[in-house]
């Protein structure tokens, strides 16, 4: 470790990442391209002409800051005048091609698609694609291309506090708009390109249709496409979770755990040719160009290509036979990925990946070390358990942060199943090729389908022991970084012992303790009244503390479990959540809050300017209401029917009445 901190690329890569963040959660750059790749030009002149060492470290240091600034910006379609947003008319026709095909919800298939063209104009950005389901017998594939009149529509924030953003999501990936359509809206047109992707798709598609032919049930194909072909959206939900909650969700995710043991398999293959001249560099050679094969395979997907790029690197890395190769090698992938595309730098996959590996390189040996197995199975039972917490100790605070889970047994589905997962690999793409030929026995895909039957089987039973499973567990963004500082105050002081290092990882402690005792504090101490949204529902929350008193009519749901508020509860480590009736009144905090309901009834003795909740659509004139009670705000909630909440903006509009309607702009939250 001592060496990769004093690794001048690893430094020149840390500022690329902070101009990466600042830019994009700041905008700091809104100069001109000239302007921008001017600055960057001096810069560079700089560097190259001066000669003092420490003036150049800080230039470097300076310029790839604003590489990251200047990666970021040019990444982002919405810099450029050809962006389709500025081109869009209520009359105007656009082209989109397909670049990516999502997994389907329940009412439309999802896509992302690039917007070639807004009538005669050359456009680029990419937009969520939503085509009603069984509007078409087809589905739409990667590279095709049609012919639509679209309605661009923002897309939408969580409507419920501490749900996941999709709009966050989609935003890291450059995508801001949506558009729904069905098969009357579009016109398919003849295909310009066929991109490298694309044929990677037809190819993956071309592959299922001859894997079909063998039978296999729904889920072990699901399984095959997920693990050899990088397709999951055939996985069924249950079949996900069961692979979450047994802490194995990685082996359905074609990336570096996949890639990595076949670069083991291919290494063990392919040693004899060492022998001959050049071998060294044909055999890595050969490895790159099957890695890069498997990755065609899998459709060159986000997480395979950023796993074979990372071994790519390692495995010309090793060919210098320098120490540290492996932390270097992987360093420099990651920097090479961010200029490629600086966006991966907000991809969980991506960050959990590079965590993982980097826990393996500096806890495992330590690990390792404690314990000398005599023989040989022991071993390399030992080294593989070493490896899986070393892995573990990277992601852990970074998946309970994403996740707010644990899974107790992930060691028992790892150790039972990454040792076999190299066979069910090549026994796969063995399978794929014999099925291509059309020379593979049924007798043998069925054996296969047997024992990816058993994985699954295995999975379920490791999910369902729930005493194991460690859920609703949630910490803020400032514990994870230090639980990471902990983290790796530890290692730096099981690497060298030394009184120095022990105080560091002592004030770590410390740190973390303060902050826990801090953010506690402030929980125990919050107030606020919420007006929840929920479709056809009504659901009003009184927190105190760490207890969340509840009105709703959802009798047939534990407050807990309800979708709307169970976000809230695990974020805000509430302990205690009951049902009441708070009847047509609440006081809060000597703001009366008044609740029309479907009766109607809100003329209530002594209650002046109150906040009006209505639910359940009350027949009332709204205008009377307002000329009585003069609310200070208007509130209406997903109970409502549409027709009434529009109805009700108008009037409330006319008076200069603030109206607030969950459904679009979500939780009501009063402090």
């Amino acid at each position: 470790m001592k060496n990769l901190l004093q690794y001048t690329p690893f430094h020149l890569l840390l500022f690329f990442i902070l101009g990466i963040l600042i830019e994009f959660y700041n905008h700091f750059w809104e100069l001109n391209f000239s302007c921008k790749w001017l600055i960057l030009l001096v810069l560079t002149a700089i560097f190259i002409i001066l000669n003092n060492r420490k003036t150049i470290t800080i230039v470097a240091f300076i310029l790839f800051f604003f590489l990251g600034i200047s990666s970021v910006f040019l990444s982002n379609s919405s810099n450029y005048k050809s962006y389709f947003k500025k081109h869009i008319t209520s009359n105007n026709f656009a082209i989109f091609k397909i670049k990516k095909v999502l997994k389907p919800g329940l009412y439309y298939q999802k896509y992302i698609a690039e917007v070639q063209q807004v009538a005669n104009t050359k456009t680029k950005g990419e937009v969520l694609l939503n085509l009603e389901k069984d509007s078409l017998k087809h589905r739409l594939y990667i590279d095709d291309e049609f012919l639509v009149k679209p309605i661009f529509k923002e897309l939408i924030l969580p409507l419920n506090p501490y749900q996941f953003n999709y709009k966050a999501y989609l935003a890291k990936q450059g995508v801001e708009h949506q558009v729904f359509i069905n098969s009357s809206d579009i016109f398919i047109v003849s295909k310009s390109t066929v991109t490298l992707v694309g044929l990677a798709a037809q190819f993956r598609e071309h592959i299922q249709k001859y894997l079909l032919k063998y039978h296999f049930k729904d889920d072990e194909f699901a399984v095959i496409s997920a693990l050899l072909l990088g397709q999951r959206q055939d996985v069924s939900k249950e079949l996900l979770t069961d692979y979450a909650n047994a802490g194995a969700i990685h082996i359905l995710a074609v990336s570096g755990l996949h890639v990595g043991i076949l670069l083991l398999i291919l290494s063990f293959l392919l040693k004899p040719i060492e022998n001959i001249k050049n071998g060294v560099y044909i055999k890595s050679a050969i490895i790159v160009l099957f890695l890069w094969m498997f990755a065609f395979i899998a459709g060159l997907s986000a997480s395979v290509v950023r796993a074979v790029t990372m071994f790519t690197f390692l495995v010309v890395g090793q060919l210098f036979k320098r120490k540290n190769v492996v932390a270097f090698s992987l360093i420099s992938s990651m920097f090479f990925l961010l200029i490629v595309k600086p966006m991966f730098l907000f991809d969980v996959g991506f960050q959990l990946s590079y965590l993982a590996v980097f826990g393996i390189i500096w806890v495992q040996p330590k690990l390792y070390a404690v314990y000398k197995p005599k023989f040989f199975v022991m071993d390399k039972i030992w080294q593989l358990f070493t490896v899986s917490i070393a892995a573990q100790v990277g992601i852990l605070p970074l998946s309970i942060y994403y996740f707010n889970q644990f899974p107790g047994l992930f060691m028992l589905s790892n150790l039972l199943i990454i040792p076999f997962l190299g066979a069910i690999l090549i026994g796969g793409i063995l399978i794929i090729l014999l099925a291509l030929l059309n020379i593979l026995p049924q007798f043998i895909a069925t054996i296969y389908s047997n024992i990816i039957q058993l994985m699954n089987g295995f999975v379920s039973w490791i999910s369902h022991q729930e005493q194991f499973l460690f859920k609703d567990i949630s910490i803020s963004f400032l514990m994870m970084l230090f639980w990471y500082f902990a983290i790796f105050s530890l290692v730096i002081f099981l690497i060298k012992k030394t009184p120095k290092r022990l105080m560091y990882f002592l004030f770590s402690l410390i740190i973390l303790q303060s902050v826990y005792f801090f953010e506690k504090k402030n929980l125990a101490n919050k107030n606020e009244l919420i007006v929840f949204y929920k479709s056809r529902s009504g659901i009003i929350g009184n927190r105190a503390g760490a207890q969340l008193i509840l009105q709703y009519n959802l009798d047939s749901l534990k407050s807990k479990d309800i979708k709307a508020i169970k976000p809230y509860v695990i974020h805000e480590k509430l302990k205690k959540v009951t049902k009441v009736h708070f009847k047509n009144f609440i006081n809060y905090n000597n703001q009366a809050i008044l609740i029309v309901d479907s009766l109607g009834i809100y003329a209530l003795k002594n209650v002046v300017k109150p906040i009006v909740v209505l639910q359940y659509s009350p027949k009332i004139n709204l205008e009377r209401l307002i000329i009585k009670l003069k609310p200070l705000a208007i509130v209406a909630d997903g109970s409502n029917y549409k027709s009434d909440v529009r109805r009700w903006s108008k009037t409330a509009a006319f008076y200069k009445i603030k109206f607030h309607y969950t459904g679009q702009k979500g939780a009501f939250v009063l402090k």
